[in-house]
């Protein structure tokens, strides 16, 4: 602490401390810095004594606001106005990380079986109901299922209050290219198969379309990312408020893996695999409860149980 206020040439005697009894924290040097004030802090002014028989208590101080460096274009440099959506989702994203306490957890699933699955049925799938078949609505059901088995994930807070919500409403991150909207299938764990599928896939068509209404894009109780779909392997997704919790899917590939055989035996072979990131918020939901939600998921998707 006193090694950064030295480097920024900042008299700790002179800043006024938000710690215990008065003292000076990191953050009050940070927040100094960050401020852009001179080192040189006037001296704070002593209040008046207070009667003795009106002793007073110290207001609660707020959090320092997050303060953005301006900086200064150097020539040949391209200034470019960010756009409305893009300041929605800046400012949504810093609400989220100062409202909640993140912590992501990965497991790695084999998505063999859902990936024969889907290959089996693709074609008579498109066939009956008209849309295509991709990983996302056996995804889909899996949370459910465990939305319903760990109602925790399916919850919002309330100053001291936690709200279990009825209906399961997921959100499905969607990129555009201007931005990201989060389209929402509502009353997701009363659909099907084939009707997760068919409600995903109109939602990002007219998503990229610009086609969606408002409360298509709002009520959701948990969602689902993908950046898989752009080759990601994993990434720690980021809360979408007011939820608690939030599914990012990696990419589906072949890889070799470690199996054993009935007898015993260990051996190599040739497996569809994804890493699953779970970011949670660390308030309401112990780890030990986010390990088993996503344990669960793991479960079902490599059963790859689900009627079509």
């Amino acid at each position: 602490m006193r090694k950064i206020a030295e480097e920024h040439g900042v008299d700790i005697a002179k800043l006024e401390g938000t710690g215990l009894s008065g003292r000076v924290t990191k953050n009050d040097i940070l927040s100094f810095i960050e401020s852009g004030s001179s080192s040189t802090v006037a001296e704070p002014k002593t209040p008046a004594s207070a009667p003795p028989q009106a002793a007073q208590v110290a207001p609660a101080v707020p959090a320092p606001e997050p303060v953005s460096v301006p900086v200064k274009p150097l020539a040949g440099d391209r200034v470019e106005q960010m756009s409305v959506m893009r300041k929605k989702i800046a400012e949504h994203m810093v609400l989220s990380r100062r409202t909640s306490a993140h912590v992501t957890t990965v497991y790695e699933i084999d998505m063999t079986r859902i990936a024969k699955l889907r290959d089996e049925h693709r074609d008579s799938f498109y066939q009956r109901t008209g849309t295509k078949l991709t990983y996302m609505p056996f995804i889909f059901q899996a949370v459910n299922n465990a939305l319903r088995k760990f109602p925790i994930f399916n919850a919002q807070v309330s100053g001291d209050q936690i709200i279990f919500k009825q209906d399961i409403n997921l959100g499905m991150a969607v990129a555009l290219d201007w931005g990201l909207i989060v389209p929402v299938i509502k009353r997701a764990d009363d659909l099907s198969i084939s009707g997760l599928a068919r409600a995903a896939n109109d939602l990002a068509e007219r998503a990229r379309t610009k086609q969606l209404k408002p409360d298509e894009v709002a009520g959701g109780t948990f969602t689902i990312t993908n950046p898989g779909v752009f080759g990601g392997l994993f990434g720690t997704p980021i809360i979408n408020q007011p939820q608690l919790a939030i599914l990012g899917v990696g990419k589906i590939e072949k890889r070799a893996k470690v199996l054993t055989s009935a007898e015993g035996d260990d051996f190599v072979g040739v497996r569809w695999m994804a890493y699953f990131a779970l970011s949670f918020d660390h308030r309401v939901i112990d780890g030990a409860d986010a390990e088993r939600f996503l344990a669960y998921i793991k479960e079902q998707l490599e059963a790859g149980d689900f009627p079509l």
